[in-house]
């Protein structure tokens, strides 16, 4: 079978592991668009992560700038949206076109938004709730789902190992 005709491996870890890849490209870019967002704005370009790191630190985690707590709040984002990221991948696999799975990954990540920052959110972490930019985190959660669509380009990515030579 050549490369022009092989179809992607359904291996359940190995879409994981591209989910994940995917999941964690699409938070830093998430990430970068709330940090530039957040500064047309003026506010601090570590604004959305602090915010976050409110859910362990409390208001104090509430700053201008980088400090200790924007760590917590990046690993909070890095963690759970990699593993959304993960999710998504093997709850679609290779089921859709490439067009659907577009459609999906950004439908998947705007209900996410929605469940995270209005349902959970209120109860759980009010200060993010309430002080999130609205406009600019749905855009960075469809920025997460229009990259996290491409968790397949991450399946074929690792090298395959090398086919034993013929025997004479």
């Amino acid at each position: 079978m050549n490369a022009a005709t092989a179809s992607r491996p359904t291996d359940p870890l190995a879409t994981f592991l591209a989910g994940l890849q995917a999941g964690m490209i699409a938070v830093c870019w998430m990430l970068a668009w709330l940090g530039v967002s957040a500064m047309w704005q003026r506010r601090s370009f570590w604004t959305a992560e602090n915010l976050m790191a409110s859910v362990f630190h409390g208001p104090g985690a509430l700053r201008w700038g980088f400090g200790a707590g924007t760590l917590a709040g990046m690993a909070v984002y890095f963690i759970l949206y990699s593993l959304l990221g993960a999710g998504f991948a093997l709850a679609v696999r290779n089921r859709l076109t490439g067009l659907g799975t577009l459609l999906a990954a950004i439908v998947f990540a705007l209900s996410w938004h929605y469940l995270w920052f209005h349902a959970i959110g209120k109860t759980v972490m009010p200060l993010v709730a309430m002080l999130h930019i609205e406009r600019a985190t749905v855009f960075g959660h469809v920025i997460f789902g229009a990259l996290t669509a491409r968790f397949p380009a991450y399946l074929n990515s690792a090298p395959s190992p090398p086919e034993a030579p013929p025997l004479a």
